[in-house]
């Protein structure tokens, strides 16, 4: 790896992670301060302090040297489960109030509620800008094979239009590019096609186009082989682009949970799963593609991060929802003892996955196969 592709790499990741960090704090800390909440620190990054200021309110906003995540600490907050701490009794009644855990439980819910959902929003955003400047994608699924092409193979004639795949319906072709991703090369699918007004079932046999990354490994993308037999664009609207936007938000997010209910149901290998590594290797790519490349896959990875945070894991903000959600409906909170093994747990297994994914992108690196060659 030559130095120019490894500081691109470096840069680019610390620019797609840096703002949305931020924004996923911001949303907590927004809310938290419409609550009355009272934001003790706000940090971005980890481990040692690089530089801090104190603002009037009494936040201290410091930037930490390891800009790998972030956090905003509200007052009262004391341990990964978010437990009150002890010294808030001898707090003024005043300064009581602006403890977190003193809250309704709706309220402390939508705090946490907040993160992910401005990373989600963010996305949208962006996606609604693309639409406002470039327009929407319209381009219907009618397409023609490509030579020699697993859709060629299956069967497929020029102006036939795609219905489904694997059950899959496809309304358009940016639907289709999105489905297609999910499978690997080699794997058996259903394919529904529309062909003079009667439908057909193809199946198909996944194939694959072998690139080069950016680490001159050769990777397999899965590759149906059709191209679409005319491509449409429409303008559209400054009031239509955040409805287009939400849309497409929420079909990157089916997505996502495509991706992973294949991952649990074993139809993907968790060696599929990346890490830092891949998304810094991913975010390399996309900045040398050009800066819409790169605020494409800054949209991606905000979605992914809102969405992930959702799942309802302990250590996640969606595993405090969880446990806030038991609290509504039994009027009391969910013991202290409790919580505390929960989220040890969901500790422990955030751990053991970033372990597993660090793994896999080492992997993906070729370091394994170096080492091997070097050993032998």
């Amino acid at each position: 790896m030559s130095l120019p592709t490894f500081t691109l790499m470096i840069l680019s990741f610390l620019l797609v992670i840096g703002p949305l960090i931020f924004v996923h704090e911001m949303g907590h800390y927004w809310v938290g301060r419409w609550c009355g909440v009272h934001a003790e620190a706000f940090s971005i990054g980890f481990g040692p302090e690089v530089t801090h200021w104190t603002d009037r309110r009494g936040t201290r906003w410091r930037l930490g040297a390891l800009p790998l995540g972030g956090y905003v600490r509200f007052a009262g907050d004391m341990g990964i489960a978010s437990e009150p701490d002890p010294k808030w009794l001898e707090l003024p009644p005043k300064e009581r109030n602006r403890c977190f855990h003193v809250k309704p439980v709706w309220q402390r819910a939508l705090i946490v509620l907040a993160g992910p959902v401005v990373n989600l929003l963010f996305a949208a955003l962006i996606l609604a800008g693309f639409a406002l400047v470039y327009g929407e994608n319209v381009t219907t699924t009618q397409v023609q094979p490509i030579a020699h092409s697993a859709a060629e193979a299956a069967g497929l004639k020029a102006g036939d239009r795609i219905m489904s795949l694997d059950g899959r319906p496809v309304a358009d072709f940016d639907a289709l590019t999105r489905v297609v991703p999910l499978y690997r090369a080699g794997e058996r699918l259903d394919l529904v096609v529309e062909r003079g007004g009667k439908r057909l079932d193809l199946p198909v046999t996944m194939g694959f186009q072998a690139v080069k990354d950016s680490l001159g490994h050769e990777v397999r993308v899965p590759m149906l082989g059709v191209r679409p037999v005319e491509i449409a664009v429409r303008k559209v609207g400054l009031l239509e682009a955040p409805v287009i936007g939400l849309e497409r938000t929420g079909a990157l997010i089916k997505m996502t949970a495509d991706g992973l209910g294949r991952l649990v149901t074993g139809k993907t290998s968790i060696r599929e799963l990346g890490g830092p590594l891949r998304i810094a290797q991913f975010s390399g790519e996309s900045a040398a593609s050009g800066p819409l490349a790169l605020i494409s896959f800054i949209a991606l990875v905000s979605i992914n991060l809102g969405f992930i945070n959702l799942l309802p894991i302990p250590m996640l903000d969606g595993g405090h929802l969880f446990f806030y959600g038991i609290e509504a409906i039994q009027r009391r909170p969910v013991s202290a003892r409790v919580q505390e093994i929960a989220f040890r747990s969901g500790l422990a297994l955030l751990l053991g996955l970033m372990l597993l994914v660090t793994i896999n992108d080492l992997d993906s690196f070729g370091l394994w196969r170096g080492l091997s060659r070097l050993i032998g």
